[in-house]
């Protein structure tokens, strides 16, 4: 058998079934959740102090926030122990505008130790098409391997304009997270093309010399047999196709109702920029009422503004990853089918040389070949598998913790507004109740 493509460093999946693997949202996931009760009790508030009406600091003690657990929490299956020597980052967007085009480019930073790279620091400056060559051409060189998603060139759920602050955020974060997966990468961070995309100074250069040629895998997972019907997935690669339709409908029902949930908390914002200032005007005309009407004026302000960080938030980190995600079932189904043809090929070639009936035992040196392309290709892709799962595992985790700490702190501040309230009502019911002299 011919050596896979695989380097040893590269785990191994096994024969580890599929319906051994936790969910992201399952109940073994949840216990990782629980805090500790050891864990003191902080507030979840942040740094910034919040503002009562009354001009009194609130009380806003509760149990150690998500983002101070998730600190604690020991993530003991970060790079399953593997010595880095590869950190590349994306920052620094600028908007370039020319008589023929706008667009925006950013600053991709590498560090290395790697005997692959003449220098051990590069900074170079690359558009969103660059990146979308890049991935191409490790779909061309490395078929075999799950290739992460790209954020889509245009269409990004909530943003018009494409040049925004936020939708050039949005991206950046995104082509980030797309380049540290390469990196974290055993096979793809070797990829040649990635070494030119992160040190040349001139990519242009390289990607008008043509067309590279595909791999001899890429080949025969290209251009396999027409018309041959594959029999049947493996077990293992049947449920792990059921288990990316059944991920991505979750996902994308989550989405949906997200995107509807923020629509409306748009338009609950609409009413409270309205709603406040009616409390504030009332209480001009109001000599007894006036120091509570005005400091309802202000929770309200405070809610308000509570409320259009915790969209914020949701819109820039929490729907981008599930997207992301959504993607990425896009590109694992597309690495399935490549492993499908590989094996129609296969199929093909035995049964080819079955119907021939030649007299000799010795199977034809095509179909060994194309049996070693296979097994290769299982190898690399049931990897892989385990490398999304691990990731997924952690994202999920660090996302779903994200976003209950963020829900925590904007009833916290709301309650302590409301709650400032309460001292104003009890001195103007005081003092109509002191008797008259």
């Amino acid at each position: 058998m011919s050596a896979c493509s695989t380097p040893k460093s590269l785990p191994s999946s096994g024969q580890k079934s599929i319906h051994d693997i936790n969910h992201p949202l399952g109940i073994e996931e949840a216990a990782l959740l629980t805090p500790s009760p050891e864990l003191p009790y902080t507030s979840s508030i942040g740094d910034k102090d919040l503002s009562l009406p009354n001009g009194t600091p609130a009380d806003t003690s509760s149990p150690a926030s998500s983002s101070s657990l998730l600190n604690r929490l020991q993530l003991d299956d970060d790079l399953d122990g593997e010595m880095r020597d590869l950190f590349v980052s994306v920052d620094d967007p600028k908007k370039h505008v020319s008589t023929m085009e706008t667009y925006i480019s950013y600053r991709v930073n590498t560090k290395t130790t790697r005997a692959e790279f003449d220098l051990p620091e590069y900074s170079v400056r690359r558009r969103y098409q660059d990146f979308d060559w890049l991935r191409n051409k490790l779909e061309e060189s490395q078929p075999t391997h799950l290739i992460p998603p790209l954020p889509e060139k245009f269409v990004v759920k909530g943003v018009v304009d494409r040049f925004s602050e936020e939708f050039v955020e949005t991206r950046r974060k995104a082509l980030d997270k797309f380049l540290k997966r390469i990196a974290d990468h055993p096979v793809l961070s070797f990829n040649e093309h990635f070494n030119v995309f992160l040190s040349a100074k001139d990519l242009n250069a390289h990607k008008k010399q043509g067309m590279a040629l595909l791999s001899k895998m890429g080949e025969s997972v290209k251009y396999v047999t027409g018309g041959y019907k594959l029999r049947s997935r493996p077990m293992e690669f049947a449920a792990m196709g059921d288990y990316l339709e059944t991920f991505a409908q979750k996902l994308g029902t989550i989405d949906r109702i997200a995107q509807r949930i923020i629509k409306e908390q748009a338009d609950y914002l609409v009413e409270l920029r309205e709603y406040g200032p009616i409390y504030s005007s009332w209480a001009s005309s109001e000599e007894q009422l006036g120091e509570p009407l005005e400091g309802v004026s202000a929770c309200i302000s405070n809610c308000y503004s509570t409320l259009e960080e915790l969209m914020d938030d949701v819109t820039e980190d929490f729907l981008p990853v599930l997207r992301e995600y959504v993607l990425y079932t896009e590109s694992m189904k597309n690495v399935l089918k490549k492993r499908d043809q590989v094996q129609a090929e296969y199929e093909a070639k035995l049964e080819a040389a079955a119907l021939r009936r030649e007299e000799r035992a010795v199977i034809p040196t095509d179909v060994e070949k194309c049996q070693d392309r296979l097994e290769c290709f299982n190898a690399d892709l049931k990897a892989d598998w385990d490398r999304w799962q691990n990731n997924k595992r952690q994202d999920f985790r660090q996302l779903l913790m994200g976003l209950a700490d963020k829900n925590i702190q904007y009833y916290e501040k709301c309650l302590a507004s409301w709650e400032s309230i309460i001292p104003l009502l009890q001195d103007k019911q005081e003092t109509k109740e002191e008797p008259t002299s």
